[in-house]
């Protein structure tokens, strides 16, 4: 049956000819970034000090004595996320690096296919190869990849949280989040004031227990281990003005004045707070939807506004970017996707021939980019509000949205709602 679908034949509707079109182009871009554009020597290395650790660790050799004068890639994770990778330095460095490409490249093609279940679509459907083409085709998707980091990982293990938070799978939910948070707790710890605002409290209990419980088993078996807490743990609070693109880090880099960084970081801030606010009070019980895009508002918040954000951490905004789907997304407009293609696109802008400008365009858009994209939400969710407050449809537990973006349902469902059948709105989907 498998290779029925393979025999190839004539596109009747424009969704087999979109299938036919875009699913060797998603397959062949996907083989060609794990196994070429991945495995080839690159300058910039991430793995290198994460299997230098984990090498360090097996052998009881100090692990937390960084230099962090240098430029070159340092080794952040904490106690509990080097309990975890320490396994990598069982083989080799090459076979081990090609190792976890390939666990990474499994773990965003997982995430890819519990974000179409997450949107109702199938693999059928013209979403799958296009959501895939688009992911691969990404920066974010590639240097994770190319520069051998852990983020494909953290991006199913958010996605799974999603998925089993919605479920009410709380501790599982928290499982999730908490493997997460063990490797990288300043970046995915935001995502906590979700189950917080949802009342959902035994996310708690192994979201934190987790992490808490690897640091504590660490403790014995890593020899400097309080180093990390007296000599990383401070670093990473640090702003630096390379390889940065949060407000600060860019503004440390162009010389901008700290009063004016502050104002901009505060002014972003209230927006991120007040669009958080709107999302909670008048969307919680839009349940796909306002997770989704808190978690986008939250990570896109935190890489902005905090003290580092590097460009392949956009991968964390995919599930936001994917409600563009639903009627009410705050994607839907054009300003929000050239927000995308600042901090998502891979081309580079830097010019041989405007050196100065094309500079500024490869080291801005990516702030830029994030920083819009705050805006979009911020309007979109404000604009909604201000319009029914006009029209008189500030009502407890109903949603800012138009009429328009929830027409009537047929009257064979609402025969279904009359019988006490009705059903939960599902996102549109695309259908072959």
């Amino acid at each position: 049956m498998f290779l029925r679908q393979l025999e190839p034949r004539t596109a009747r509707t424009t969704a087999e000819v979109l299938n036919f079109a875009l699913w060797p182009l998603a397959v062949l871009t996907v083989l060609h970034r794990v196994f070429i554009k991945a495995v080839n020597v690159t300058i910039t290395d991430d793995f290198k000090p994460v299997y230098n650790a984990s090498l360090a660790f097996l052998n009881h050799r100090a692990i937390y004595a960084e230099n962090f004068n240098s430029t070159d890639p340092h080794y952040l994770y904490p106690p509990s996320g080097t309990l975890m990778i320490a396994p990598l330095a069982i083989i080799d460095p090459e076979k081990s690096r090609w190792c976890f490409i390939l666990i990474n490249a499994i773990a965003i093609l997982v995430a890819w296919y519990l974000l179409l279940k997450l949107f109702n679509f199938t693999l059928n459907s013209v979403a799958a190869p296009a959501l895939l083409l688009a992911m691969f085709m990404s920066e974010t998707v590639i240097n994770t990849l190319v520069f051998t980091n852990i983020d494909g990982c953290l991006l199913m293990a958010m996605v799974a949280f999603i998925h089993l938070l919605l479920k009410r799978r709380d501790l599982w939910a928290g499982v999730a989040l908490g493997l997460a948070i063990a490797v990288k707790g300043p970046l995915i710890a935001p995502l906590l004031l979700i189950p917080l605002v949802r009342g959902q409290w035994k996310v708690f209990i192994t979201a934190l227990g987790i992490p808490v419980v690897l640091n504590l088993l660490a403790w014995p078996l890593i020899v400097d281990y309080g180093r990390f807490w007296s000599h990383t743990l401070p670093y990473l609070a640090e702003s630096r003005d390379y390889f940065n693109s949060a407000i600060v880090g860019n503004a440390m880099y162009y010389g901008v004045a700290e009063w004016l960084t502050w104002t901009v970081r505060i002014v972003l801030g209230v927006m991120v707070l007040i669009s958080l606010w709107l999302l909670y009070r008048y969307y919680r019980e839009d349940e796909v939807f306002f997770i989704c895009t808190a978690s986008g508002i939250l990570f896109g918040g935190t890489m902005l506004l905090g003290s580092l954000g590097q460009m392949y951490y956009s991968m964390f905004l995919i599930p936001m970017i994917m409600t563009v789907v639903q009627r009410n997304s705050v994607m839907r407009n054009w300003p929000a996707w050239v927000a995308v293609f600042g901090f998502m696109s891979y081309d580079k802008w830097l010019s041989d021939r405007w050196q100065s400008i094309g500079r500024d365009l490869e080291y801005l858009r990516i702030t830029f980019g994030w920083g819009l994209l705050l805006i979009v939400a911020f309007c979109v969710l404000g604009d909604r509000y201000l319009a029914a407050r006009r029209e008189g449809r500030l009502e407890v537990g109903k949603t800012l949205d138009p009429a328009w973006m929830h027409p009537e349902p047929a009257p064979a469902d609402q025969a279904s709602v009359h019988n006490g059948h009705a059903r939960h709105a599902v996102p549109e989907t695309v259908t072959t």
